[in-house]
């Protein structure tokens, strides 16, 4: 798959087939926190942990996003949220 596909798949009512990774960015599009915050949560590696703080960025709890991004290896972002969650697809498509 490639970056415009997933973009793309904004357009339905389901997330493509993938990872794990994309559901929970799909969801995050399309507006449902929650739900890409649940898919994820429970998910242990660098991958999710980056995904994590990007949520929580999102959500404006800086603490709790600079926590997911120190598991994750990384810095936050000097980026809009928009150029970041278009950086993690393309990592993962």
């Amino acid at each position: 798959m490639r970056f415009e596909d997933f973009e793309n798949s904004l357009n339905g009512s389901v997330p493509p087939d993938g990872s794990d990774y994309l559901q929970s960015l799909w969801y995050d599009a399309k507006g449902n926190w929650s739900k890409a915050h649940e898919i994820i949560q429970n998910i242990d590696d660098k991958n999710a942990a980056w995904i994590h703080a990007y949520l929580h960025r999102k959500e404006g709890d800086t603490g709790n996003a600079d926590y997911w991004y120190r598991r994750a290896g990384r810095k936050r972002p000097d980026i809009a949220l928009n150029e970041e969650w278009a950086e993690i697809v393309k990592a993962f498509v």
